[in-house]
């Protein structure tokens, strides 16, 4: 049978020799109970900015164009009661995702002596990580960007400026859920905008300049008589002129739409994933299935934790994944 790169580069990790625990340099002290994770990459960091920024510029459009202007005051205080709760679900589970450690394996964990702790019975095999020098779990990859093994490692993603694997992708996952909802929530509302507002202003702007039957002639005599243009009122749909409104709102029609498509594709492809408890990277390189298969709902729970309640939307609700071991061998 071919051996796969994969297969290959697994059997090299099983030589003893490859450990090399003399190399390893002790791993440093843990830091103390309770430091935030982040990761210091400028590419990552400038794409949670630019995230942020593109859901408060939503935030305004919304609120000062299209709801606050708005004589309907019921339509307004729900939309934008819906639409900011959602909002802010988002940036609650972007912060959550970005400062979540998402499985981090101790690094320079491969010395002799943790090693020898293990107490490994014959037959039993570990895996090194040559990059990070760490013990490495069954599932686990390298991130050259976080420059640690992630347990359960699906990719790293720039816009949340961090990996998303073990501890985090239920945040990761609600993050594009609540995008992809203010996204159509906005689209939707800038739909009615242009049909209600915008219809009510060409029809206001023909009859101050006499272009409707009814006002023709009673337009032309009082212009006559006046020797001015008519003045057309302000739009009661928007603070701003209508050259502007018209260009924050096709601005905010591009993102929405482009970003509904692309976190709902983000959202479906991981939800697939979680279902067929097989992350990214293992389909990418279609590594051999060493793990239990397990129904598709305990993989959703085992994700989002048990039992099922409210707090699977909940980004403030921390997963109760039980306890795993770190380290699972293979024979």
């Amino acid at each position: 049978m071919m051996l796969l790169p994969t297969h290959h580069f697994r059997d090299i990790e099983r030589k003893p020799e490859y450990l090399q625990p003399e190399k390893c340099v002790p791993p440093p002290h843990p830091g103390p109970v309770g430091t935030m994770w982040f990761i210091r990459d400028g590419c990552g960091i400038a794409c949670a900015i630019v995230t942020w920024f593109l859901v408060l510029y939503a935030e305004f459009v919304v609120l000062f164009v299209m709801l606050i202007p708005s004589r309907d005051y019921v339509y307004s205080i729900i939309n934008g009661i819906v639409f900011n709760l959602l909002a802010f679900l988002a940036l609650a589970s972007h912060c959550r995702a970005m400062l979540t450690d998402p499985g981090a394996v101790p690094k320079g964990n491969a010395t002799k002596e943790f090693i020898e702790s293990l107490q490994l019975k014959p037959g039993q095999v570990v895996y090194k990580c040559p990059k990070c020098c760490s013990i490495k779990p069954d599932r686990a990859h390298h991130c050259s960007v976080c420059k640690r093994c992630i347990r359960k490692m699906d990719h790293h993603c720039p816009w949340v400026n961090n990996c998303v694997g073990e501890n985090n992708q239920k945040y990761f996952v609600l993050f594009t859920m609540y995008i992809a909802l203010i996204s159509l929530h906005a689209l939707i509302m800038v739909g009615f905008h242009f049909l209600h507002c915008f219809e009510e202003d060409w029809t206001n702007l023909l009859q101050a300049y006499g272009l409707t039957r009814e006002g023709t002639a009673e337009a032309q005599i009082s212009l006559h008589e006046k020797k001015q243009p008519p003045k057309v009122s302000s739009t009661e749909c928007s603070s701003f002129s209508p050259p502007t409104t018209v260009i924050l709102l096709i601005l905010l029609c591009f993102e929405g739409l482009l970003f509904l498509i692309f976190t709902s594709v983000m959202f479906g492809t991981q939800v697939h994933s979680i279902c067929t408890d097989e992350t990214g990277i293992e389909q990418l390189k279609k590594e051999e299935r060493r793990w239990a298969k397990k129904t598709k709902w305990m993989n959703m729970k085992a994700v989002f934790g048990h039992p099922f309640s409210l707090g699977w939307a909940s980004p403030f609700a921390t997963p109760d994944q039980g306890k795993a071991d770190p380290y699972q061998y293979v024979v």
